[in-house]
């Protein structure tokens, strides 16, 4: 190990490091946060200014991160924003936390970790532990990142630490947080190893050191993956279960009871988030190059992308049976977040569900707590602002289409208001009053 090794070693050890985060959204405020409260200081990095300057502001904008915490940090100076790069020297470990979206033919954009990683060797310096969050195909920090970073003149292993560490969030989880969430970690060699989980153990209740960052970034994909696959298995379910006549719903409820080798997922309006349906594809592209097809992930792909037309086909349906088109008819879209309790939009089947309505001539309004204005997404553009959940809103929508199940929603209400319901999340089963007018989907 290098004397700078050696250094940032010690600084570890003694908590006395400056933390850097690039870019403080879902995975990275956490984390900052997470820290933070173990009394350590942070430099965060972001390429967007209003995010920069909710932060100087003490003002949080992700709605399970209290602004209070974050203002009491920004106030002790223990909690930096800035939009300015070359600053990259200055924190002793550096967090990348990027996007890694996909391209329109559904390849891995590394546009991101590539620019990040240029502007991170810019101003590289001896004795800096670089550690990859973002998901990604395995290979990822070796064959991209490494050598990115070593146009600096600096060696990794030798002039500074590199390791990957997968993300691990769920937002809106009220057991398990960034703080307790096991945190795996794989170095390019074992002093890389050892710094990073030394480094994760200053804020973090549990480690899991692997063997390499190809292990690291396999697991990562292998939990979302088996996630987008059983998925889409309880999807395919759904509407063979429709057709024989069979409640899917009940159906889970009676196989939850069996306590070993089984677990329950539930069907839905299609896949939402950031890893769930874009991850899979990270494996499915990297398979090519070993001239291995990956059958079950592009499958449950396809799946998982063809429920919300699934979903609109079960609109009409009901819409039709009450002899009323979908064209022209007015219809609620209630929450537009990719899950419940969260204000997260990004790759959320609402989106899609929207644009099949309005293409099949709907007028459509939407709902959505957490989510007052629709802004502009990477593929969607839609100038909307969330309607009020009147009794006089609700009983003027000739369906009500039910995406996202927020805790907030008052069921019972909407149900004694509107005229038809089309159900994908299972929410108004058992309510009062429900008759004919809950269409399960």
């Amino acid at each position: 190990m290098t004397s700078a090794l050696t250094e940032l070693e010690t600084k570890i050890r003694q908590k006395e490091y400056l933390l850097g985060v690039i870019g403080l959204g879902y995975v990275g405020l956490p984390l900052s946060l997470t820290f933070l409260r173990k009394d350590i200081p942070v430099l965060g990095f972001d390429v967007d200014p209003k995010k920069i300057s909710k932060i100087e502001g003490g003002i949080s904008y992700i709605k399970h991160i209290p602004s209070d915490d974050l203002a009491g940090f920004v106030q002790q100076g223990k909690f930096a924003a800035t939009a300015d790069f070359s600053r990259l020297n200055e924190p002793d470990v550096i967090l990348m936390c990027v996007p890694t979206p996909l391209t329109q033919n559904r390849e891995p954009d590394m546009q991101f970790i590539e620019k990040t990683a240029q502007a991170s060797a810019a101003v590289l310096r001896p004795g800096q532990l670089i550690i990859l969050e973002s998901t990604t195909y395995p290979g990822t920090t070796v064959e991209l990142l490494q050598p990115i970073l070593e146009t600096s003149g600096l060696r990794a292993g030798g002039d500074f630490a590199l390791a990957y560490s997968p993300e691990r969030e769920d937002p809106g989880n009220t057991r398990y947080s960034t703080a307790n969430i096991p945190k795996v970690v794989g170095g390019i060699d074992d002093m890389s190893t050892a710094l990073a989980a030394a480094f994760y153990r200053t804020g973090l209740q549990s480690v899991v050191e692997v063997s390499s960052p190809q292990t690291a970034e396999m697991s990562k994909l292998l939990e979302n993956i088996f996630r987008s696959v059983n998925i889409a298995l309880v999807n395919e379910l759904k509407i063979l279960c429709h057709r024989m006549g069979i409640d899917v719903w009940e159906v889970i409820k009676a196989s939850s009871t069996k306590p070993f080798g089984f677990m329950p997922f539930y069907p839905g309006p299609g896949l939402g988030g950031h890893c769930i349906p874009i991850d899979p594809f990270y494996l499915t592209s990297k398979a090519r190059e070993y001239d291995f097809p990956t059958k079950f992930i592009e499958l449950a792909g396809e799946v998982n992308t063809a429920m919300p037309y699934y979903i609109v086909q079960r609109v009409m349906e009901a819409l039709n049976s009450r002899k009323k088109s979908i064209n022209g008819s007015k219809i609620l879209l209630l929450g537009m977040a990719y899950k419940k309790d969260v204000d997260d939009p990004r790759e959320s089947p609402s989106f899609k569900l929207m644009e099949l309505l309005q293409e099949k001539g709907a007028e459509v309004h939407y709902n959505d707590p957490y989510i007052p204005v629709l802004s502009r997404m990477r593929k969607y553009s839609f100038n909307l602002k969330s309607a009020d959940l009147t009794a006089e809103t609700i009983s003027s929508m000739d369906c009500i289409l039910l995406a996202t199940n927020h805790s907030a929603y008052d069921y019972q209400f909407i149900l004694d208001h509107a005229k038809l319901i089309v159900d994908t999340r299972n929410a108004f089963n058992g309510l009062r009053g429900k008759a004919e007018k809950v269409v399960p989907a």
